[in-house]
């Protein structure tokens, strides 16, 4: 799931995202609209897992203040912490049914 990309591979996934931006922000919108599938809240409880160590390892600072070489090197760091994002992300994925639970709740209310 977490790959160290190169300054290459970012600015072609920028290339990439800024022609099928739209299109991904559109399908994410009608999948919103859906209760999510067990196998898609593990990966959110995942990306929780990453932000959260994330933030630990940078210790104050905001990723986006980061260069990419920063990021990078955030990356690599990640990388090595993969078996402790595991176990916190399966730690998170109640909070994160919970939450997916609260979401379908307040969209009926609508």
């Amino acid at each position: 799931m977490l790959e160290v990309l190169s300054i290459a591979a970012r600015k072609k996934m920028s290339r990439m995202m800024k022609m099928k931006g739209k299109l991904i922000a559109r399908k994410r919108a009608i999948s919103m609209k859906r209760k999510a599938p067990l196998v898609k809240l593990k990966k959110r409880a995942q990306k929780k897992a990453i932000d959260y160590v994330a933030t630990k390892l940078l210790g104050g600072k905001k990723r986006s203040e980061l260069g990419q070489a920063g990021r990078e090197a955030l990356e690599k760091k990640l990388k090595k912490k993969q078996s402790l994002i595991k176990k916190l992300g399966k730690k998170m994925l109640p909070l994160v049914k919970k939450a997916e639970k609260e979401r379908m709740a307040k969209k009926g209310e609508e």
